[in-house]
């Protein structure tokens, strides 16, 4: 159990850090999980659209520390890839 003010304090800030990640990796799943459903439906528009709105939503994880930028850059590149052979 924290004992000092300081330990006390850090505690507090590291649960409050704790919900936003939660919050911020819940979201970017519910996209990366949309994309999915879109690309098992083979509905290319929709499949589009949803990685659309996936792509800068993996990068914005990237940017705030949830993912590493590689990790982000590398889901974006094979789910455009995956995207791309819905059409095909």
């Amino acid at each position: 159990m924290a004992n000092t003010t300081s330990a006390k304090k850090a505690t507090r800030k590291i649960a409050r850090r704790t919900e936003i990640n939660k919050n911020r990796r819940s979201r970017m799943r519910t996209y990366v999980r949309q994309l999915e459903e879109a690309i098992a439906s083979g509905d290319k528009a929709a499949a589009d659209a949803a990685f659309a709105a996936c792509q800068p939503e993996l990068m914005r994880a990237a940017q705030n520390g949830i993912l590493h930028k590689n990790t982000a850059s590398r889901k974006v590149s094979r789910l455009a890839a995956r995207v791309k052979a819905v059409g095909a």
